[in-house]
């Protein structure tokens, strides 16, 4: 059977509170009894990994940027796609917003 779990102590500075925890270990301050299943609803989503074939020409181009950019070329690339999507949601949102905004024609 585990002992229970020991109060952790009070430290006036981090310098103290460093030397204390060099000594001791955390597991003898953890009361596992308390633990609880947590949910993380807003954590960003995972990177999934693809594969996209692109003309050899055009990876030597990025990768040129990229080094120019002192960037790994595939976050450049993923900089790349985010722009383009953004710039296509906003042609899509405009196109919505002129159409909503247009008079509507009715036969007299």
């Amino acid at each position: 059977m585990k002992a229970k779990a020991r109060r952790i102590p009070e430290f006036n500075s981090e310098d103290e509170e460093r030397a204390f925890w060099a000594t001791h270990s955390p597991l003898d301050y953890f009361d596992s009894g308390s633990a609880r299943r947590a949910s993380f609803p807003d954590l960003k989503p995972s990177l999934k990994s693809i594969s996209i074939r692109v003309p050899s020409d055009m990876l030597a181009e990025l990768k040129t940027l990229a080094n120019k950019k002192d960037v790994p070329y595939q976050s450049l690339a993923k900089v790349f796609l985010a722009r383009q999507i953004a710039i296509e949601r906003g042609a899509q949102a405009a196109t919505v917003s002129r159409r909503a905004k247009r008079p509507s024609r009715q036969a007299s």
